[in-house]
């Protein structure tokens, strides 16, 4: 059995996980935003600032070392002959690579692995105030589905042909846990489009949003299909240096729906929507009607939508002094 001394083990030690997988397994890290990183295996083992926590199963680390043993499973004088480059002195970038690893570099969405079941995304989103049938409606036709095996919640953004083409989760759990499956194409972000003679399409940062909205549409007995609805799966503030491009996901559903003539912004209340709403009004002014739509209760359209479930009474008495 291989002996290591201890300056060995602290050296081993020093080596952060993404350093590692940037070095020896680079076809298992998936980039999910900022610094933030996956594995292609394990979609809720998240890497950050040095650190790395599995969170279905409640525990993480720091180094490349505690990785390889509690999570590979890897006895500790292999893990240590990994590190160390004792293993084998061919390079990884030779091994066989994956049909995952394969399909990410052809652009191939890689969607998860679909549950028989919704009941944890159907518990979820009805948690978060969105309506019941609303969720039924967008499992039917395809575009939310539970994963396996750790019950994400996934939305689906389809290209004109109905193919699947973008995918991003959001643990079902109180984790907050979310990302992008490889391979998606921000243009094609989840989107529910209206009509084909509407002439509004409303625009939110996330998929969670969109659906709050449909749900306050739906409890005001108006159609929440007959407009538009976009999510940009994010958003960022313009840098200093102003430069700022429209998102794909805007530009491309604008093309697809030339009859597009007003735009309806329900970007969060905070420095990055409220900079990148200035931005697009000042971009898209000239061409469309653009609204600036933000919530009116809390920092985005869910807290809106929570707030407004939690206080309809008071809501009610409010609107009908208003109209008296």
């Amino acid at each position: 059995m291989a002996y290591y001394s201890k300056e060995q083990i602290e050296k081993a030690r020093e080596m952060d996980l993404l350093t590692y997988l940037q070095q020896f397994e680079p076809w298992e890290l998936v980039h999910v935003s900022g610094n933030t990183y996956c594995t292609r295996k394990h979609d809720s083992l998240k890497i950050s600032n040095g650190k790395w926590m599995w969170w279905s199963q409640g525990f993480g680390g720091a180094s490349a070392l505690d990785y390889l043993v509690k999570v590979r499973g890897d006895p500790f004088t292999k893990a240590m002959e990994k590190i160390l480059g004792r293993e084998t002195e061919r390079s990884p970038f030779l091994m066989e690579k994956s049909t995952q690893e394969v399909h990410a570099k052809a652009g191939k969405l890689l969607l998860p692995a679909k549950c028989s079941t919704s009941r944890e995304v159907m518990k979820y989103l009805s948690a978060r105030g969105i309506d019941r049938e609303i969720i039924k409606t967008c499992i039917k036709e395809g575009l939310i589905y539970e994963s396996l095996p750790y019950h994400n919640c996934v939305f689906v953004g389809r290209d004109a042909a109905g193919e699947a083409r973008y995918a991003s989760y959001r643990a079902c759990n109180p984790a907050k846990i979310m990302g992008e499956a490889s391979g998606s194409d921000k243009k094609y972000a989840f989107h529910i489009n209206g009509a084909e003679d509407n002439q509004t399409l409303h625009v939110f940062e996330s998929a969670i949003d969109l659906l709050s909205f449909a749900t306050i549409m739906n409890r005001r007995l108006r159609d929440w299909r007959a407009e538009s609805l976009l999510s940009l799966g994010g958003i960022y503030a313009p840098g200093a240096s102003g430069r700022w491009k429209t998102p794909s996901a805007l530009t491309y559903q604008l093309q697809q729906q030339e009859q597009i003539k007003d735009i309806a912004l329900h970007l969060d209340n905070d420095s990055a929507g409220r900079a990148a709403t200035a931005r697009l009004i000042t971009q898209l002014g000239a061409d469309y009607n653009v609204r600036d739509e933000p919530a009116i209760y809390g920092k985005d359209i869910n807290d809106e939508l929570q707030y407004m479930i939690r206080n309809r009474q008071r809501i009610r008495k409010e609107r009908d002094e208003y109209v008296r």
